[in-house]
C-alpha cells in the first residue's frame, strides 16, 4: 500500500536513531513516554489523520461562508473536529492541571505532520487556539486562566490573535485600536482588525482573541500597545457563556489556498458593547505577544513541512505507477513508470532532500524544547532557549520558501495532472504560499536574523548555534565513507560563519541599507548550511548501520543487498539524499556566499523612477 502524507519509516528514523526520542522516558518528567508509548502515538495520529482528516482536504477546499455576520465551517470539519478533540490532541505538551498530556514537544510533533498534512486548513484553527490558550497561560490571572484555559485546551473554545489592521500591515506600532479604562477594571474595546484567520466559525462555544490595542493616553508606537484577552461571548463569573460581547465578523477574504479557514475581517466595539480584560502588564503587550507569534512562526514552519512531505508521498507514488515514454538505457522494453526518467528522478530527489533535511529540523527543534525542559541549569536553559531563537527565523522562513519548491516539483511531476483540480497537488501549492507571508513575511524573518539573532548576547547566541552544526560535522568525520562529504559541509559552514561577520559589521555601517538587501540570501545560506546539517547527521547514523546489514560499503554490494532488504535500502536511502544535497545543491550555495560577501549596492542605489515608467 501507498505511503500517504509521510514516510512511517523516516518518521520512526528520525524521532528513534536520529533524535533518540526512546531516551526521554528516562527523565521523571517524560517517564511515562518510552518507545512503546511513542509508537503508539504515532501511529493513533496516523489513523485519525489519513481516514478521518484527510478526505476532508478536497471538500474543505470548497470554503466557507459568511451569514448574518456568521462563519459556517465546510461541514465535514464538525465530524473530525469533535474526534481531534475527543483524542484530546491540541494541548499534547500541556502542563496536566489544564488537561494536557503533559508529552514530549519532539513527540507531539511527529503526530502534528500527520494532522497538518492532512488537512492544513483545518489543523489552523487549531493551531491558533493553542498559541491563544499558551498566552493566556503564561501572562493570565488567575481568574483568567480559570475562565478559559481548561475550554480552550480541550477545543470546546478556540482562540486568534488579533494584530494587523488595515493601515498597520507588519508595521504594529500603527495600530488604531484602543482601549478606554472602565471603573471595574475592565475596558471598552473599539477598533478593526484584518486578516484574523479563524477570526469567526462554528465549532465552537466561544472564541477567545488575545487583541492589541492603545490604552487612552498611552504612547505611541509600539511603547504604547497593550495585551488585552476579548471574548467572542463574555463569560460569566462561573464560567459559563454571558452576551455577545460586540465582536462582528464583516467579512471574509476569497483567498489564493487554505479555502477551509475563515480569513476574517472583526469589527470590535461598533456598538459601544465590546469588553476586554488586561492580559499581561500594560504597553508591554507587544512583547506579551511575540511569544505567540513565536510559536505561531515555528508552527508556520511545521505547516510548510507537513504540505511538502503529503506532496512529495503524492509525487512519488504517482512517479511509480505513472507510464509513459521508454527508458533511455533500454528503449526496447517499451514505456516505463516515469520515476526511471532522470529528470524526473532528478526532481524527486530534490523533494526528497528537502524534505527529510525539514522533517530532522522540524523534529530537532522539539528536541531543544525537550532539552530546555530537562535542563539542570539557567545557564543551559539560556543557552539552548538562544538556539531555539536563532532556528525560529529558518523554520519559518526557509521552510515555508522551500515548501513552495517542493510542491512546485509534485505539479511537474504530474505534469499536466499537476494543474488541474482532480488531482492534490494543485491544492497543496496553493494553500502553502501563504505561509511566506503570514505570521511575519519571510522578509522579516530575514531581517531578524540578521538585525537581532546574529548580534544576540554579543553574538555568543548565533555562535552557539554554529556550535552545534560544528559538533555534528566533527562527529561525521569519524565515519570515512562519509568523510568527502563532511569536508564540503565543512567548507560551506567556514564561509558561512566569514560572511555572517562580514555581513554583520555592514549592518553597523553606512552600507546598512545594502546590507539588508542581501538580508533574505543570508537566511538562504544559513538554511542550506542547515540542512547540510541535517541530512548529514542522518547519514552519520545510517552509514553503520548499512555496513553492518550489507557486510561493507562496497556500491555493488550495497546494491545487492539493498534490492532484497528493505532497511539497506532506507539506509542507503540516507547517504545517497545527503550526498546529492551535498554535491548538487551546496555548490550553488557557495555561490550565494560571493555574492553576500560582494553585497553590490544596485537594488538600493538604484532611484525609485528607474525601476519603471509611472
Amino acid at each position: 500500500m501507498a505511503q500517504l502524507i509521510a514516510d512511517r519509516r523516516d518518521v520512526d528514523f528520525v524521532l528513534f536513531e536520529q533524535m533518540e526520542a526512546g531516551e526521554l522516558s528516562k527523565n521523571k518528567k517524560f517517564a511515562e513516554f518510552d518507545k512503546k508509548t511513542i509508537d503508539l502515538i504515532v501511529t493513533e495520529a496516523r489513523n485519525l489523520a489519513i481516514k478521518e482528516i484527510l478526505p476532508t482536504q478536497k471538500p474543505g477546499d470548497e470554503g466557507c461562508r459568511l451569514e448574518n455576520g456568521k462563519v459556517m465551517v465546510p461541514e465535514s470539519f464538525h465530524k473530525i473536529n469533535k474526534l481531534y478533540n475527543e483524542g484530546e490532541w491540541l494541548a499534547m505538551t500541556d502542563a496536566p492541571e489544564w488537561g494536557g498530556q503533559g508529552m514530549p514537544k519532539l513527540v507531539s510533533l511527529a503526530a502534528n505532520e500527520y494532522f497538518h498534512g492532512a488537512n492544513a486548513a483545518f489543523m489552523l484553527y487549531h493551531s491558533l487556539s493553542h498559541g491563544a490558550a499558551k498566552l493566556i497561560e503564561t501572562f493570565g490571572t488567575d481568574k483568567q486562566k480559570e475562565q478559559v484555559l481548561e475550554k480552550m485546551y480541550s477545543g470546546k473554545w478556540s482562540g486568534t490573535m488579533l494584530l494587523t489592521e488595515a493601515e498597520a500591515g507588519s508595521d504594529l506600532g500603527a495600530l488604531t485600536t484602543t482601549a478606554k479604562r472602565n471603573d471595574d477594571g475592565t475596558y471598552s474595546i473599539t477598533g478593526s482588525k484584518i486578516f484574523i484567520s479563524g477570526g469567526e466559525q462554528d465549532m465552537v462555544e466561544n472564541i477567545i482573541h488575545p487583541t492589541l490595542a492603545r490604552i487612552e493616553g498611552a504612547p505611541e508606537g509600539s511603547r504604547g500597545i497593550s495585551l488585552f484577552m476579548v471574548p467572542k461571548f463574555r463569560i460569566n463569573n462561573d464560567g459559563s457563556i454571558g452576551q455577545f460581547n460586540d465582536v462582528v465578523c464583516t467579512g471574509i477574504e476569497e483567498k489564493m489556498g487554505l479555502h477551509g479557514n475563515a480569513t476574517c475581517s472583526l469589527t470590535l466595539g461598533s456598538k459601544g458593547q465590546c469588553i476586554g480584560t488586561l492580559l499581561g502588564a500594560e504597553n508591554k503587550g507587544l512583547n506579551a505577544m511575540f511569544q505567540m507569534m513565536n510559536e505561531a512562526r515555528q508552527f508556520v514552519g511545521l505547516e510548510g513541512f507537513a504540505v511538502s512531505t503529503s506532496a512529495y508521498m503524492y509525487a512519488l507514488n504517482y512517479a511509480r505507477e505513472r507510464i509513459q515514454s521508454k527508458n533511455i538505457m533500454k528503449p526496447k522494453e517499451g514505456s516505463v513508470a516515469i520515476i526511471q526518467h532522470p529528470d524526473v528522478r532528478r526532481q524527486l530527489m530534490t523533494m526528497k532532500a528537502y524534505v527529510d533535511g525539514m522533517r530532522s529540523l522540524i523534529y530537532y527543534t522539539g528536541r531543544c524544547y525537550d532539552r530546555m525542559a530537562l535542563a539542570q541549569s539557567d545557564e543551559e536553559k539560556k543557552k539552548i532557549s538562544g538556539i531555539i531563537e536563532v532556528l525560529t527565523p529558518i523554520v519559518k522562513g526557509y521552510i515555508s520558501d522551500r515548501a513552495l519548491d517542493v510542491t512546485s516539483h509534485a505539479v511537474q511531476v504530474y505534469g499536466g495532472y499537476g494543474y488541474i483540480k482532480e488531482y492534490p497537488v494543485e491544492q497543496l501549492m496553493r494553500d502553502c504560499r501563504i505561509f511566506m507571508i503570514y505570521e511575519g513575511t519571510n522578509g522579516i524573518q530575514a531581517m531578524d536574523m540578521l538585525g537581532r539573532k546574529l548580534g544576540m548576547n554579543n553574538g555568543k547566541t548565533f555562535m552557539d548555534f554554529l556550535g552545534e552544526i560544528r559538533t555534528g560535522i566533527n562527529n561525521s568525520k569519524e565515519i570515512p565513507a562519509i568523510s568527502e562529504l563532511s569536508q564540503k559541509v565543512d567548507d560551506v559552514f567556514n564561509k558561512v560563519s566569514e560572511v555572517a561577520l562580514t555581513l554583520g559589521k555592514k549592518a553597523m555601517s553606512e552600507k546598512v541599507e545594502c546590507a539588508y538587501a542581501f538580508a533574505h540570501p543570508f537566511l538562504e545560506v544559513i538554511g542550506d548550511l542547515t540542512m547540510s546539517w541535517m541530512l548529514l547527521w542522518r547519514a552519520t547514523v545510517a552509514a553503520p548501520k548499512l555496513e553492518k546489514l550489507a557486510g561493507t560499503l562496497n556500491p555493488k554490494d550495497i546494491i545487492a543487498k539493498a534490492s532484497q532488504n528493505k532497511e539497506a535500502a532506507f539506509y542507503d536511502g540516507q547517504l545517497k539524499t545527503a550526498q546529492f544535497f551535498i554535491k548538487t545543491i551546496l555548490p550553488i550555495t557557495m555561490g550565494k556566499l560571493n555574492s553576500i560577501e560582494t553585497t553590490d549596492g544596485a537594488a538600493v542605489e538604484m532611484l525609485d523612477a528607474s525601476f519603471g515608467s509611472k
